[in-house]
């Protein structure tokens, strides 16, 4: 009993590893939960960062009790995936880039907070637009062990959990820090994050459209 409890816990902290190392990189997607984060809040900024780690539990799971048919649907049609993904990643930057920070602000003050599912479905669809992050989970729980410890199949889930927590906690950590600080920005700077923020989501968009022609 002791050491299945240990072995559960063993897998959980495997999972929240695994879960920090594929939120970690501050792709498009940080770049977008930090614009949010700023121009919304706080909560606006997590509920989005709750997207993209919703989205990383779909692949872990995929990942982890190997629904073939599913992985197999992602590998077949994984460059069109990835091309809509990217064009709706592409017109986001494009959109923030666009945007005024003044009527940001003045709306976030009339509706507050009404509306936040859209954010979190935007953000979950747009990780989940990425068909090769299951070959990232496929790579991280295969070289954590789960696989070849001789683990019985409900203690997997403690995996997953891991991951969703994992997950969580980076992006908990990271709108808090970027709301402790955004405060110190004004409308004028404000102008310029989103000009930038949109910037680098439509440059990494562009690159990330490339390469997949390069790779196809």
């Amino acid at each position: 009993m002791i050491a299945e409890a240990i072995n559960s816990f063993s897998l959980l902290i495997k999972g929240v590893i695994i879960g920090l190392a594929a939120s970690a990189p501050l792709g498009p997607i940080g770049v977008l939960c930090v614009q949010k984060t700023i121009s919304k809040g706080r909560t606006i900024g997590f509920l989005s960062g709750l997207g993209a780690a919703t989205a990383d539990t779909v692949y872990a799971i995929i990942a982890t009790f190997g629904i073939g048919f599913i992985q197999q649907f992602l590998e077949d049609n994984q460059s069109w995936i990835s091309i809509l993904g990217l064009i709706v990643l592409f017109f986001l930057g494009v959109n923030i880039f666009l945007a005024n920070p003044i009527s940001q602000a003045r709306h976030r003050h009339r509706q507050k907070y009404k509306g936040v599912f859209g954010d979190y479905i935007s953000v979950f669809v747009l990780t989940l637009s990425n068909p090769l992050t299951v070959i990232f989970f496929g790579a991280s729980i295969a070289a954590m062990g789960v696989f070849c410890s001789g683990h019985p199949l409900y203690a997997q889930f403690f995996v997953v959990i891991g991951v969703f927590c994992g997950a969580v906690l980076w992006w908990f950590s990271l709108t808090g820090v970027v709301s402790l600080l955004r405060h110190k920005f004004r409308l004028k700077q404000l102008w310029w994050l989103n000009k930038i923020s949109g910037a680098i989501i439509v440059l990494l968009s562009i690159v990330a459209a490339v390469s997949l022609i390069l790779y196809r």
